[in-house]
Formats: structure tokens, C-alpha cells, sequence
């Protein structure tokens, strides 16, 4: 069936309801794009789009409303050699689609090629094995509460996953588990608030497809980092969708992020801006390849066939293309604005600045987003590694922006294995990286600490396991990382030794203490404040079931209760939170001794030997100031620390007159609390093997 469509206009791109209709607007490299409206069986109305600017084409559809399904036809040339791909027997979904309606059904049907001639356009029409859009209206009742606003630096971020977080718990209806709705549900919320954190960073909720591959093995892409629709919550994990209302993702991700922010969260998006699911030149066609190939894919100069992969999963997203760079800005906007999150986590960010291949932090995107007045205002972390040339760019990101600092991560990771030589980096890591983030005027919140994330073993396991165990995954165990800085502690796995488990406890404490007091922005991978295992799986992205899932009927108590006191230990203390580099080892500010109570000095800080060290945090001197101009004063803390499988004697030094010191965190006790009796300068106290101290004095202001 066909019908004709009127003008109307260029912008903006996808699909607009109207008073009367729909506008359509895509960007194409095709010789003409029809609209294709589907019906509940099928059918299909194709609208030639009538007029054309540039590359983008456009139409208005009388009588087409909100919920309508659709995809666009394109006509044009197959000359893979080079990088066009068009054909008209494949239906493509709206790379701006606000909803998204229906799986990809892998066959033969869905490629663009021939199967055996990659240099002729396949004849089968992919109808029917391809998602589709829905045009939607976004409008939304929100209800009167303003967003949450938190500072960089008294942000504590949540690393969760929307369905595994729910889908096992027990207070959340069974129809909401694993859902936005379920992520809503005051069970919890009533977790994240009551643990005390201030943002959540939810795993890719775009929507995503799972690759051929893992179907194939009965598996799905779990974590989501495989995008299709960088516009549209992710269908699964809508309660509205399971119930049979088509388009009811949106709506219900807007007031799973209204009931967030009612309750005083942040949300922030993982987003995967640096591919798509449509593979390498082999792939699915269902979108972009079919749209405009060259535009939105960065193609082998050599050889357009082919794409360039910095990703590791077969394209790469042509961030130095206009489409491709409007395609990013606009979906940054659209969730900021009308879904209404506060900050996104960019996966692989160097990829979006290789524009001539080398990372470059002078590239557009960097300043479309400078330039931006809505975009530049969120929350930018970056992901600061790719597999492209020169892949590991942490620290080169450009002001206001946070990295991912892996530095940190396996600096903490070694230290409490006891390993030599780290006690500067120690240091470093500990106080905000100032040699990654300070030289460039840069502040201690650029660096997003974390010691476990999605990716990797979870707390649990990295001091259960020496190595990985990801046969589940059915690669034979070689897909992950061999390299885990990981430490057993005496036992591989589930064991019933309670020195074994005492000592697996006892390390979980002294990281998660080394997390929460560190200058920067600390980030918790969501379930270890429970305890969480993946039974050593290091790479658990497709295990959508009770491998990955949150187990609520087995979590550590004690362990969360723990978490929350360090959590509300640094938000009650502004110096560990400081918005502004201290001026190093040597000032006054800060003062780092030995445990026999001498100031360190070159050689002990060159020692290979030295595990252990007490750092002074002077709570007056050079305060940051408040948003109303009053100085953040705050209680001296003498913080202990023994890496050393022995344990040693402190002894308290002097830092102020008369200073008396309270003696509040100590890992190595089961609850995480001292039992000790105040202290004065010169007293002495035992810091137990692998574990810290932490003293709390007055201040004299």
C-alpha cells in the first residue's frame, strides 16, 4: 500500500507527533526513503518522503499518531567497496526512534548482502525479523520535586543494573521485578537511601539487542552494551511492555526517574556512543548501515568495505561526521531534558575523539559538548580506554569532565595484596591523583575511585578468586580478564575455613574504607555493600539470571551496615571531600608519618618494603569554601593504615597541642568499629594485619 505525505520540515529528526499527524525527518545518503507504516499484521503503507535537504528527507503524514508503527525503505545504490548500502528489501528502524517495538530475529533475512556474495544486495525482505519504531509523545506529568543537584564532590555513585537489582527481590512485586518500575519501588529506593548513596549510574538502558552468537547459545546480552536505539529505553525491562503496552517504556522510565529524584538520587546513564549492534561489514543490517553508511560508521580509508574497530565489536561510531555528531548531542539532550537523568557514563570515550585515528582531546565532540548549554551542565564521566591506538588515555580528558581512574583501581588492588613498592602510589591514588588531574588545573573529582565495577570480579570474588571462571559464558573460559590483581586468600572459591573467610572480610573492610575516604568521587559496584558473588565470573555479560542477579536472601548484614557508616562518615566530613588539590606531601596540610611516629621521609617513601603509613587530614587548614561562602571546618583524622601480613605498632604523633583522638574505624574488628580507648600524642596502638585505623580529634575552631 502506498499514500502520499506532505512537506513538512527538516527538523527535527524522527519522528514528531503534531496537531493533525507525524513529521519524519532522517538523515540518509539513499536516492529515496519511503516511511513504512505497520499495521498489527503486517502490512505495510509506504510514504515516499517528499522532500529533501541535503541529506536529511522529510515529510508530514496526515492522521498518523502516537503509538503508530514504523521503519524506512530506502532505494539508492549497493556499492560496498564504496560504503554505500542501501536496499530496499531491508526494513530499518529510526536511529532517532523514541520507543522500540520487537526483537531481531537472526537469519539470513535480516543481512544486506547475499549470503555468499557480499558484493550483491540480498533480495529477502528482513520484514518481520527487525525491530521497528513507535512514534511517540514524550510528554510526561512530572510531578513537582527539582532534581537533586549534587555536587561533584559529595557525590557517592551506585554502579547498578536495572533488572538484576529487582529481579530477585523479595518486597518488590513479581510483575515489577527486574523492571524501571521495580528500580522505583519504595523496597528500593528505600535500600539506596538508607545506604546512603546520592547517584545511581545504571548499566546501558538504550536500547540494545543480543548478538546472533549468544542466542545461539542460549544466552543474551545482559549488561546492554550493544545499542541499537540511543533515543528508547530499553524494552526488557519495562513492566509495561510485559504487560502488552507497546510504548509504555517511556513513561515509565520518566517516572521511575521522577520517584529517584523524590527520593534525593541522581541518575546517570551508561552510555555506548562508540558502536552499534549492526557488527562488522558481516552484520545486520537495521538502521544506521542502511541509512547512511558512511556517515555514521567510520570506514577503512583504504578499503570502505570494511570498518574501523577501536570497540573491539566490530564498528565504531564516526564521531568526526556531522549526523553522527548531531545523532550524539541530540540523544545527550533528549534524555537530559525529557527523561530528565543528570549525567551519563561515556563507555570507551576515547573513541568518540579519534578523529584522524590518534585521541585527541581538542576534538568536536569535546567542544560541541563545552558549548552546549544543556549537555555541558550534567555530570560527564568518561570511560578513558579503547582499543584504538594509544587506547589508555586516563587523565588526558578535558576540564569538568570525570574518569573512570583505573590507576586507582589496581594500585588499591595491589597495595592490600601486600605487593612492594606501592606506598607512593598508595599515596597518590589516595589523595586524588594530582599527577593524573592537577597539573592542567583540573580538581580531585575528576577521578571517579572505584576498586570494582560491572566489568570484573565483583568485592566478594576478588578476594575469592586467583583466577577467573567464566565457563558459564561457553567460550571455554578464554573470554575476560587474566589480569584480576586479584587474591584468593588462602582457598579457590566457597570455603567453610573461618580464617580463610575472616581474612576475605577483613580485606573487603579495608577497601572499601580505602574507597570511601579517598579525595575524588567514590563509586560502588552495586551489591558489594551486600556481599554480592558471581562465583568468579569475571565477565558475566550474558548472564541474564541468579549468577548476576542481586541474591537478597543471602547478603552480608554486618557488610552493609559497615558501608552505610562509611558512606555517612565522608558525607558528615567535608575533608574528605575536598574540592581542591592539597599542595602535596610536603605542606602542612598534609602530613604522613611513619607508624613510629617520625614524619616519612624520602627513603621511607622509596623503600619497596613500606606497607604501612598514618596520614594527618588537618580539618582547618585551607578549608573549602561552601556555596554560601562559609569555610567547610572540620575535625582533624589520623587515618592508619598496615598492608604488612603482621601486625604493628602505631604510635600517635603530634600534630596539634593537646590533641585527643577517638579511636571510630578499625577493618580488622568483624563490625568495622574500634573497641579502642581514646588516645593522646605518643600512645600507642596495635593496627592488626591488613586493616586500618581511623581517629577522629577535635578542632580547636
Amino acid at each position: 500500500m502506498t499514500a502520499r505525505a506532505l512537506p513538512g520540515t527538516p527538523f527535527p529528526l524522527g519522528a514528531t507527533p503534531e496537531p493533525g499527524g507525524t513529521n519524519f525527518a532522517v538523515a540518509s545518503a539513499a536516492d529515496g526513503v519511503a516511511v513504512c507504516l505497520v499495521d498489527a499484521d503486517g502490512t505495510e503503507t509506504h510514504v515516499v518522503l517528499p522532500e529533501r535537504d541535503g541529506e536529511i528527507w522529510h515529510g508530514f503524514l496526515p492522521g498518523v499518531r502516537h503509538g503508530q508503527t514504523y521503519g524506512y525503505r530506502t532505494t539508492g545504490p549497493y556499492d560496498p567497496n564504496r560504503g554505500v548500502r542501501c536496499n530496499p528489501a531491508k526494513l530499518l528502524l529510526d536511529p532517532y526512534a523514541k520507543a522500540i517495538d520487537g526483537l531481531v530475529r537472526f537469519g539470513p533475512e535480516v543481512l544486506g548482502y547475499a549470503v555468499g556474495n557480499q558484493e550483491t544486495a540480498s533480495t529477502l525482505d528482513s520484514a518481520g525479523h527487525v525491530p521497528l519504531g513507535l512514534v511517540m509523545d514524550t510528554s510526561f506529568d512530572w510531578r513537582d520535586s527539582p532534581r537533586p543537584h549534587i555536587a561533584t564532590a559529595d557525590t557517592v555513585i551506585y554502579e547498578v543494573h536495572v533488572k538484576g537489582f529487582t529481579a530477585a527481590h523479595p518486597s518488590v512485586p513479581d510483575e515489577l521485578r527486574g523492571t524501571y518500575a521495580g528500580l522505583a519501588h519504595e523496597a528500593a529506593v528505600a535500600h539506596l537511601v538508607d545506604l546512603g548513596v546520592t547517584s545511581v549510574e545504571l548499566l546501558p538502558v538504550h536500547h540494545n539487542v543480543s548478538e546472533g552468537f549468544l542466542i545461539d547459545r542460549g544466552l543474551s546480552n545482559y549488561w546492554g552494551y550493544n545499542t541499537i536505539g540511543f533515543f528508547a529505553p530499553h524494552a526488557g525491562y519495562s513492566a509495561e511492555v510485559q504487560a502488552g503496552r507497546r510504548g509504555g517504556q517511556v513513561a515509565e522510565f520518566q517516572a521511575m526517574v521522577d520517584t529517584l529524584h523524590r527520593a534525593g538520587l541522581e541518575v546517570i546513564l551508561d552510555v555506548v556512543f562508540n558502536h552499534t549492534a549492526e557488527g562488522n561489514h558481516l552484520g545486520p543490517t537495521l538502521s544506521h548501515r542502511g541509512l547512511h553508511n558512511p556517515a555514521y560508521y567510520r570506514l577503512r580509508p583504504d578499503d570502505p568495505r570494511y570498518y574501523v574497530d577501536t570497540t573491539g565489536v566490530g564498528n565504531s561510531l564516526n564521531a568526526d561526521n556531522p549526523f553522527s555528531l548531531q545523532l550524539i548531542m541530540d540523544s545527550l539532550r533528549y534524555w537530559l531534558t525529557e527523561m530528565r537523568v543528570d549525567g551519563f557514563r561515556f563507555d570507551l570515550a576515547p573513541t568518540l575523539a579519534r578523529e584522524d585515528g590518534a585521541f585527541d582531546r581538542m576534538a568536536a565532540f569535546f567542544d560541541l559538548v563545552a558549548q552546549d548549554p544543556v549537555v555541558s551542565r550534567a555530570k560527564l564521566i568518561a570511560e578513558p580506554w579503547d582499543i584504538g591506538p594509544g587506547g589508555y588515555d586516563l587523565g588526558q580528558f578535558p576540564a569538568l569532565w570525570s574518569e573512570w581512574n583505573g590507576s586507582y583501581r589496581d594500585v588499591m588492588r595491589d597495595f592490600w595484596r601486600s605487593h612492594d613498592g606501592l606506598i607512593d602510589d598508595f599515596a597518590r591514588r589516595f589523595c586524588g591523583s594530582s599527577d593524573l588531574y592537577g597539573a592542567d588545573g583540573r580538581r580531585p573529582t575528576a577521578s571517579i575511585n572505584l576498586i570494582t565495577v560491572h566489568d570484573g570480579f565483583t568485592m566478594a570474588d576478588l578476594v575469592s578468586y586467583n583466577g577467573k571462571h567464566n565457563d558459564a559464558n561457553g567460550e571455554d573460559n578464554r573470554d575476560g580478564n587474566d589480569d584480576n590483581r586479584s587474591w584468593n586468600c588462602g582457598a579457590e572459591g566457597p570455603t567453610t575455613d573461618p580464617d580463610i573467610l575472616d581474612l576475605r572480610a577483613r580485606q573487603r573492610r579495608a577497601m572499601l574504607t580505602t574507597l570511601f575516604l579517598s579525595f575524588g568521587v567514590p563509586m560502588l559496584l552495586g551489591g558489594d555493600e551486600l556481599g554480592r558473588t558471581q562465583r568468579g565470573n569475571n565477565n558475566a555479560y550474558c548472564q541474564d539470571n541468579p549468577l548476576s542477579w542481586y541474591d537478597w536472601s543471602a547478603t552480608d548484614k554486618q557488610l552493609t551496615e559497615f558501608t552505610r557508616t562509611l558512606i555517612a562518615l565522608r558525607g558528615a566530613h567535608p575533608v574528605f571531600r575536598r574540592r581542591r588539590f592539597l599542595t602535596g606531601v610536603a605542606a602542612e596540610e598534609l602530613r604522613w608519618f611513619t607508624p613510629g611516629g617520625a614524619r616519612m621521609t624520602d627513603a621511607d617513601w622509596n623503600d619497596p618494603a613500606t606497607r604501612s603509613v598514618a596520614l594527618y587530614v588537618d580539618g582547618a587548614d585551607d578549608p573549602d569554601l561552601a556555596d554560601d561562602g562559609t569555610l567547610l571546618t572540620d575535625d582533624d583524622f589520623l587515618i592508619l593504615v598496615n598492608a604488612w601480613w603482621e601486625p604493628l605498632d602505631f604510635a600517635v604523633p603530634e600534630t596539634r597541642p593537646d590533641q585527643a583522638w577517638t579511636p571510630t574505624i578499625d577493618t580488622y574488628e568483624p563490625t568495622g568499629f574500634s573497641l579502642a580507648a581514646p588516645l593522646s600524642p605518643g600512645d600507642h596502638i596495635t593496627v592488626h594485619p591488613r586493616s586500618i585505623i581511623v581517629l577522629q580529634g577535635g578542632n580547636p575552631s
